[in-house]
């Protein structure tokens, strides 16, 4: 679908300028953009690459001279990436998912379905679920028993939601992801070589081995509104208590929620990150790609956890963290520069010793 440039200055908040009848249908790269095209040119380095293109419009910081680029319209923002939300938004041609429920889908007698519910092949509704009121359901779906979906909900393929798990409005669940699978929770008969290890700080192991006893999950998950979550994560079921997760988190890709963690509202995790059992994330923490967190902990408000990081204590609210085990972030690049410069000091701790030695006549 096309719109004028008008019409999106309008939706999104931007200022247009110049021809604001010109029509685009989508948005690319400067160098790559066509004449029906939006040129993403944020920054100046990007705006240079638009003559290498078609563009008519582009996206634009405030104050950009967009005639001297040769355009016949731009639309500007004093935070253009904050606008493209807005934008790409409006040009998303989507999945193209189906309305109406498909003949192939298994939906429960006793489950309760909204209006304007899309259901796509081979879902499965479980007895007693609840579908909220304009969500869409892929292909190869599964909600379970007693099951809450709220209102305008998006489940991409394979989607899984596991018996008695409440998740609030607007969710979206990219293909993969598993909401309510069992905690990995596991006991023996006798403290464990773990548990003593950890009593220990490692001075005891392991002394015998023994096998592991499950310890089923009771509880389930709650998730809030207008939650994100990406492909292939998974948030697992509470012991006893549910599982939380706040309004406005945005999970990514791969990233495993362990049972009775506490997500606080509007926190960002990002690809491959692990949040153990019984740990409480404080609002607005923004958890970095591949970081982990250990169990029992509690991380404070806007904590920022760097990529890769390892936490293995409580921080306090707005620290930012680096490394393993995790640091302040300063602290952390000082000792990196130190273990850089460790071979000249070696280097120079030689040459002393040398020079040293030819003074006492010990050479």
């Amino acid at each position: 679908m096309a719109y004028t440039i008008q019409e999106i200055a309008a939706a999104v908040g931007m200022a247009a300028h110049g021809d604001v009848s010109l029509k685009v249908g989508g948005v690319a790269e400067p160098q790559s953009a066509g004449p029906g095209d939006i040129a993403l040119a944020m920054r100046p380095e990007y705006a240079a690459l638009i003559g290498e293109g078609r563009a008519q419009v582009a996206v634009l910081w405030d104050g950009a001279d967009w005639q001297g680029l040769g355009l016949k319209a731009a639309l500007t923002s004093p935070r253009p990436r904050f606008s493209l939300s807005g934008l790409a938004g409006m040009m998303d041609p989507g999945q193209g998912y189906a309305t109406g429920v498909h003949p192939s889908a298994v939906v429960d007698p006793s489950a309760e379905i909204g209006e304007d519910v899309s259901i796509g092949p081979f879902c499965v509704i479980g007895a007693g679920a609840r579908v909220g009121a304009g969500s869409t359901l892929g292909p190869q779906c599964y909600i379970g028993e007693d099951v809450t979906l709220g209102e305008g909900g998006l489940l991409h393929t394979g989607v899984r939601l596991m018996a008695r798990v409440n998740i609030g409005a607007r969710l979206i669940a990219h293909p993969g992801v598993v909401i309510g699978g069992d905690g990995f929770s596991f006991v023996t008969p006798e403290p464990s070589g773990v548990e003593k290890a950890r009593a220990s700080l490692g001075v005891e192991g392991t002394d015998s081995a023994q096998s592991w006893a499950r310890i089923a999950s009771l509880g389930a998950v709650t998730v809030g509104d207008d939650v994100e979550i990406g492909c292939n994560s998974c948030i697992d079921r509470g012991s006893v208590r549910d599982t939380e997760v706040g309004s406005g988190v945005k999970i990514d890709n791969l990233v495993q929620i362990g049972h009775n963690v506490r997500v606080g509202r509007d926190s960002m995790i990002c690809a491959g990150a692990a949040v153990a059992g019984s740990t409480v994330l404080g609002r607005n923490v923004v958890v970095g790609g591949c970081a982990g967190v250990s169990d029992n902990l509690k991380i404070g408000d806007r904590v920022i956890l760097g990529g890769g990081t390892m936490v293995l204590s409580n921080v306090p609210e707005g620290r930012v963290m680096l490394g393993y085990p995790a640091m302040k972030m300063d602290s952390h690049v000082e000792s990196y520069k130190g273990l850089r410069r460790l071979p000249r000091l070696f280097r120079d701790v030689a040459d002393l010793k040398k020079a040293v030695s030819k003074l006492t006549g010990n050479d």
